[in-house]
């Protein structure tokens, strides 16, 4: 049977049946299909061009990096619906100019009191449902805008939510990609949702219709109103819990008034004399670094990105990073996740002796990490200051759990199917537990000092994503754009963070235009499966400071509708 958490990227985008837009071949490797975008002040980037203007606006009206992100993030809960909003989760890295300082913020709910085990066994499920009220956990995206507005921003919610309140009233034209995204609405058979994200006449907006949300609208004029509280304790806590009830779903009030977010210290590895930072589990984060490890020893600039040698290396580190996320990779508050071990050298070179570079691994077990020591849409966000964010936001699924509270205009994510139901897990469904999650943001710095902010959408693709960027930047000297436009290949398979087993037992590469032909027969002559697909799931923005000069360096790429903008 396949696995839902190793399938979440071919899942969704079966669900939103992308486009032909959405499937146009990607660049050549180091050729870009859009230039750079260049700024020496401010500049923000997001998968929805009008979302990066509102964060511009933000930050030449005198708002902070902190500012721009949360009103770039409310604007893409309403403008790419699908992918993201205040029904699901946020993760976040900012770096701090005034402490110079770089803070992580897991801004993700738990389980609901009432999702245990039993309740599961109860109704004869072996396993929890992938859509659904079933699948619900609390959604932490509105306390994650809080937690960044308090800490690091200046401007109230009332400011930072305006564009998004006004484009819900009286609409926003819908781009080529999320158009496309928007086709899966159509296949959900539940009224609720429909009267939130369907045209009166059954479809999804199509590409330059003009979509509107007005009960979104109104729930951020409640934001923007009594603040955080609204939404954990006041008037859509209330309407939460009714809709949660009236369809049988198991969160209540408790659940929502006890959430909180939680500021973590980001964690690194060193690569070719940078340092790359991830946020720890129960994210997936440290994957990247894991793969950075096992890939630094070698002459990856001299092998070239269109080498099999290249494409085999990159596959098999995978592998062995994504058997340990399989096996660790949970709440560190239940589970006792050994992050300092795995993502050290000296773990990585006991890792390395299992790569044969003339095979396919398949079956690849965990290491043996010592216990006892103590993975949507992202945008990207550095001011005048160089103050940075790093964010990322999800509904994992394309709509979430396909459920959505009509008179509040927002989908319900469906995160709490990446549990698993064996006792044994690490990742085993419990009360309060925070479920093992796919989105990441990231960060690179250079001497102490913010280099290159960046990140990678796409499910099991982001820690893959997030090696590819750095990669096409650090060893083949692609600029930003290029970095993230180039021909990306995609493992699937072999391990899950529910422990369910993947068939073929050595996973499927799967394998963008632009690979070569060569490299493919080369790569199945070593015992991969290899599938060619016209885009693998993800989309990347980044944004880099020069460190001569100081100019900032953006990219979006072609493969969602988004840019980068600065001024």
């Amino acid at each position: 049977m396949f696995s839902r958490s190793l399938f979440a990227v071919a899942l969704a985008l079966s669900f939103i049946a992308l486009i032909p837009a959405a499937e146009r071949p990607t660049a050549q490797p180091g050729k870009a299909g859009r230039s750079v975008t260049v700024a020496n002040n401010g500049m923000v980037a997001a998968s929805h061009p009008l979302a990066a203007q509102i964060g511009l606006d933000v930050l030449k009206a005198g708002g902070n990096a902190a500012d721009a992100a949360v009103a770039a993030s409310a604007a893409m809960g309403l403008l790419e619906p699908m992918s993201c909003g205040i029904g699901g989760d946020l993760f976040a890295i900012v770096y701090d100019a005034k402490t110079q300082k770089l803070y992580g913020l897991n801004a993700n709910g738990a389980a609901p009191a009432k999702m245990t085990r039993a309740s599961f066994k109860a109704k004869g499920l072996d396993e929890i449902p992938e859509r659904g009220e079933l699948s619900w956990s609390v959604p932490g995206c509105v306390d994650g805008w809080d937690q960044l507005r308090a800490k690091f921003g200046t401007k109230s919610f009332k400011e930072l939510l305006a564009p998004s309140i006004e484009y819900g009233v009286k609409g926003a034209p819908v781009p080529e990609v999320i158009a496309g995204y928007w086709r899966g609405a159509e296949r959900v058979r539940d009224t609720d949702f429909g009267k939130v994200f369907l045209l009166p006449n059954g479809n999804g907006p199509r590409a330059g219709e003009v979509f509107k949300n007005p009960a979104l609208a109104n729930t951020y004029k409640l934001i923007a109103k009594d603040g955080c509280d609204a939404f954990y304790k006041g008037e859509i806590a209330k309407r939460l819990v009714a809709f949660s009830e009236k369809k049988g779903g198991l969160l209540r009030a408790d659940d929502l008034a006890k959430h909180t977010s939680e500021w973590v210290e980001p964690v690194k590895t060193t690569y070719r004399g940078y340092d790359v930072w991830e946020l720890p589990p129960p994210g997936q984060g440290i994957a990247a670094l894991q793969m950075l490890n096992l890939l630094e020893p070698h002459d990856i600039k001299g092998m070239g990105p269109t080498s099999a040698d290249y494409w085999h290396l990159m596959v098999e580190a995978k592998k062995l990073a994504y058997a340990d996320r399989a096996k660790y990779y949970a709440d560190p508050k239940f589970a006792k996740v050994p992050v300092s071990d795995l993502i050290s050298k000296e773990y990585a070179k006991g890792r390395a002796k299992l790569y044969d570079p003339k095979k396919a691994g398949v079956n690849v077990a965990a290491g043996d990490a010592k216990l006892g020591k103590a993975d949507t849409i992202y945008l990207c966000v550095v001011d005048k200051d160089r103050n940075c964010v790093s964010l990322i936001q999800s509904n994992y699924y394309g709509f979430g759990s396909g459920l959505a509270p009509p008179d509040l205009g927002f989908a319900l994510q469906n995160r709490g199917t990446l549990f698993a139901l064996d006792p044994a897990h690490a990742n085993t469904l419990e009360p309060g537990k925070r479920p093992f999650h796919t989105i990441i943001p990231a960060m690179v710095t250079r001497g102490g000092k913010p280099f290159f902010c960046y990140g990678v959408m796409g499910g099991d693709m982001q820690p893959q994503g997030h090696v590819q960027v750095l990669v096409n930047l650090l060893d083949f000297g692609m600029n930003v754009q290029a970095a993230g436009e180039a021909p990306r290949i995609e493992h699937v398979g072999s391990a899950t963070p529910t422990g369910a087993p993947e068939k073929p037992k050595g996973g499927t590469v799967k394998a963008e235009p632009g690979i070569p032909d060569a490299v493919i027969d080369e790569l199945e002559r070593r015992g991969h499966v290899v599938e060619r697909v016209k885009v693998n799931g993800g989309g990347y923005q980044g944004i880099l400071i020069d460190p001569k000069t100081g100019v900032l360096h953006g990219g979006s790429e072609a493969r969602k509708d988004g840019a980068a903008v600065g001024y």
